[in-house]
């Protein structure tokens, strides 16, 4: 990752899109807001407990880092399942209800997503110029989404998985990620046999999120594979991390753009 910081917006870059031609993408931290408290300071989320005002001077800032315009974004309302939004300039400034993947094949729609622990996964076609991301926690991981957003990137855009850059964000690592069986059990059985997604420590189960949205990406025949390698628990003084601030936090952003 290549970790830069942008009118006073720390961000940062997956090495295997640097460079690529006509597109914006940046993962943000939670530094260079104007957030308080629990949320200081880039909270881009509107529905922890933050103030408002201050939510959307922080999408004011990261966004207009990236020399994109406040009240353009394309988000999804995340609930942890598997449904897949392909998007276009319909869709400029809208929150798609229950949804937690988006995709486009068109320029000039940024797509932005808020994370607090989960994995986000970012999806770069550079032959059919096709972008997409993906929120992908247990849940996710179970109920399917890392598959939908590969089968809805192929069917409906044309995407040959085989050529496929996925890039995993920052999120919790196995380090941090304590777990029940019940948790390890399910997201096990959503992984190809033989995934080593869980490991035992001490007598406590611990889940390696990474590995497990890299098992199900492979399965799904993307190759091309780049782990962020940031633990989102461990990185507070620059991530939001649900788990290890107990639940009183904000959320940072991940950002795409097909440039025109």
């Amino acid at each position: 990752m290549i970790r830069e910081c942008v009118d006073g917006i720390v961000l940062y870059r997956f090495e295997g899109l640097n460079g690529a031609d006509g597109l914006i993408h940046a993962v943000l931290t939670r530094i260079g807001g104007v957030s308080e408290g629990f949320y200081a300071t880039l909270n881009l989320g509107h529905s922890v407990g933050d103030d408002l005002a201050a939510v959307e001077e922080n999408h004011r800032r990261a966004l207009g880092a990236l020399g994109l315009e406040p009240g353009k974004a394309v988000s999804p309302y995340q609930v942890h399942g598997a449904r897949v939004g392909v998007v276009g300039r319909a869709h400029l400034g809208t929150v798609r209800p229950a949804t937690d993947a988006l995709v486009t094949a068109v320029t000039a729609v940024p797509l932005l997503m808020r994370f607090g622990d989960c994995a986000p996964v970012l999806f770069f076609d550079p032959v059919r110029r096709v972008v997409g991301m993906a929120h992908a926690g247990w849940r996710g991981l179970v109920a399917g989404t890392i598959g939908a957003t590969v089968r809805t990137m192929t069917e409906r855009l044309g995407c040959d998985p085989a050529g496929l850059w996925a890039g995993i964000g920052p999120t919790i690592g196995p380090c941090c990620y304590a777990v029940g069986p019940d948790v390890a059990t399910v997201v096990e059985a959503a992984c190809p046999p033989g995934a080593e997604v869980v490991r035992d420590v001490d007598g406590q189960t611990y889940l390696d999120l990474p590995a497990a949205v890299q098992a199900q990406l492979r399965a799904a025949g993307v190759e091309q594979i780049e782990d962020a390698g940031l633990c989102t628990a461990c990185r507070v003084d620059e991530f939001f991390s649900h788990r290890a601030e107990h639940g009183r936090t904000g959320r940072f952003g991940l950002v795409m753009e097909l440039l025109e």
